[in-house]
């Protein structure tokens, strides 16, 4: 007897919808980033440069022009000069912000960011306590005063930056040994205090999407970005994905052995990156050398710009070990670009150099200073809201949870 051919499976109307609506979600992330990239820009152009019809285009960026990311350009440009003007669009940085909160162990950065990630207003608030309900609630209080001296802007949300074990996911700080947090749930909390949408993540995931988005590595295939600081941990992103790993895990290299070094650990080991590399550990260093008194290693770098041996000689010797950090992790990962995080790399010529030179003249190049200077704190933060935004602008609080300042 002939069989009967089975019939087509059929999708769901529900399994239509959701792909319909990651189809949208993802076109409008690539027309944005386009408009980020490119702007002012034509829409046949962004219909080139991503593959997307001219209608597709057309209709997203009426959609992100409703949402206030994007508005057409003051000046329309003709093709040659005749026929119809091309009215080209641009992102809208003039009303739209996101808030930013980075928390160091000596203190947290609040601050606002535009929508070219660029920082509008920051302050820093010095820890009174380090127990985590008042530093969130400072951190909370911070940003509305920010917004409240922004007039005419309006808050999209906020994003948190913060070193150690950090769960995105869930918006909690896992572990952080320093701040002596465990288990702290930083997105419920501020969001309760500040009436913002709260994204969360560590602070080298999201220089790494800072980067990608408004940094000098933008368009690399894969990065990887080193933070030294109190905290010293990294990033590794690829083809714009960023690896995070179960429960937000990846990137723990605090205890990496390096190589020549013979700083103790608490863990019991000698030389491990955090305790080699740390800026507590430059600064007692320094303070032990008669060069600052304190625990503040920008009084380091002030103390060799003044033309003080031994605090040239600390940073050099620091940014030396941080090379030999870097290409470690350049033999185990291979990015194409590696962005570096710490002090004497970011103002100081000779400490660069110090470090390409221990990473070796063949990749030299390829290690960079982080973008954004003095700034970078208050940029990190930020950069966690800004990512989410830049993913999925249609589904992010454009338009529908923006918290008004004071003044508005």
């Amino acid at each position: 007897m002939p069989r009967t051919a089975a019939p087509p499976a059929r999708t769901s109307p529900v399994a239509h919808r959701v792909a319909d609506s990651d189809r949208r979600r993802t076109s409008a992330s690539v027309i944005l980033r386009s408009v980020l990239e490119h702007g002012p820009v034509a829409r046949s152009t962004i219909a080139r440069l991503t593959g997307l019809s001219p209608a597709s285009v057309t209709d997203h960026c009426a959609r992100l022009t409703g949402l206030g990311l994007i508005r057409e350009a003051a000046v329309p440009r003709r093709s040659n000069g005749v026929g119809r003007p091309h009215v080209p669009v641009d992102l809208d940085d003039s009303r739209l912000v996101v808030g930013g909160v980075h928390v160091a162990v000596p203190y947290t950065t609040v601050s606002l960011l535009d929508l070219r990630g660029r920082v509008v207003a920051q302050r820093e608030l010095r820890h009174r306590s380090l127990e985590p309900s008042e530093v969130l609630a400072r951190a909370a209080d911070g940003l509305g005063a920010l917004l409240g001296e922004a007039p005419g802007c309006r808050a999209l949300g906020a994003g948190v930056a913060v070193g150690g074990w950090v769960d995105r996911d869930s918006g909690t700080v896992v572990e952080h040994p320093l701040l002596g947090w465990r288990e702290v749930p930083v997105r419920e909390t501020l969001a309760a205090r500040s009436g913002l949408t709260v994204h969360v993540d560590g602070h080298a995931r999201a220089l790494v999407n800072a980067e990608r988005l408004f940094g000098r590595a933008r368009g690399s295939r894969s990065l990887l970005q080193l933070f030294v600081g109190n905290v010293v941990d990294a990033a590794f992103a690829t083809n714009d994905e960023v690896h995070h790993g179960p429960r937000s895990q990846a990137g723990a290299v605090a205890h990496l052995p390096l190589a020549g070094g013979s700083e103790p650990c608490d863990c019991g080991r000698v030389g491990c990156l955090q305790a080699e590399l740390s800026e507590r550990t430059l600064c007692r260093r320094a303070a032990a050398a008669g060069v600052i008194d304190g625990v503040n290693p920008m009084h380091v770098l002030a103390a060799a710009e003044a033309g003080d041996p031994v605090a040239v000689r600390l940073l050099r010797e620091r940014a030396r070990m941080v090379g030999r950090a870097a290409g470690l992790l350049l033999d185990v990962l291979n990015p194409e670009r590696v962005v570096v995080t710490e002090v004497g790399v970011l103002f100081r010529e000779d400490c660069l150099a110090a470090l390409r030179a221990e990473v070796g003249a063949e990749r030299a190049d390829c290690v960079l200073p982080a973008s954004f200077g003095h700034s970078v704190l208050a940029v990190a933060g930020g950069a966690v809201a800004l990512d989410v935004l830049y993913r999925d602008p249609l589904g992010s609080s454009a338009g529908r949870n923006t918290v008004p300042t004071a003044r508005s």
